[in-house]
């Protein structure tokens, strides 16, 4: 995916899309390159940051039977995060930090990385029991205290 021409597969989306000669950012009239723009107007350097997590295939979307979603998305450090993108949170320190407490941003890298990934449709899967996400979750919670 994503060799076809459309912006879709992520790789059209990342920093080499407008570096490759011929690229499809040139083939479609600068349509995935202007995206990319609109985003870093937007969102700024943590756009571009987004889009190399999304190219990666660094957000797993994790499920349970009574419906309960999260994302955890592998940052660039190696560090997983948990995001909710039902209540726009994540758990990183420039989330805490930036958005919440200087309110300058409207979210971290990793939150646009699950909100791209889901336009995309690149999301990792992954099903567990609802047992499972609550350790995941608590597991979480430990980490940050």
């Amino acid at each position: 995916p994503g060799e076809r021409g459309t912006c879709h597969g992520g790789s059209y989306w990342s920093s080499h899309a407008t570096s490759r000669g011929g690229g499809a950012a040139e083939r479609d009239g600068g349509g995935c390159a202007g995206r990319r723009a609109e985003l870093k107007f937007v969102f700024g350097s943590s756009a571009v940051q987004a889009l190399d997590l999304v190219d990666r295939r660094s957000v797993t979307l994790i499920s349970s039977p009574s419906g309960r979603r999260v994302y955890q998305v592998l940052g660039s450090s190696g560090r997983t995060y948990t995001c909710l993108a039902s209540c726009h949170y994540c758990s990183c320190p420039a989330f805490a930090f930036s958005v919440l407490r200087k309110g300058d941003s409207l979210l971290c890298k990793h939150l646009l990385a699950v909100y791209l990934s889901q336009i995309t449709r690149t999301c990792q899967q992954l099903s567990v029991s609802d047992k499972q996400l609550t350790d995941i979750l608590s597991v979480e919670k430990t980490q940050e205290a």
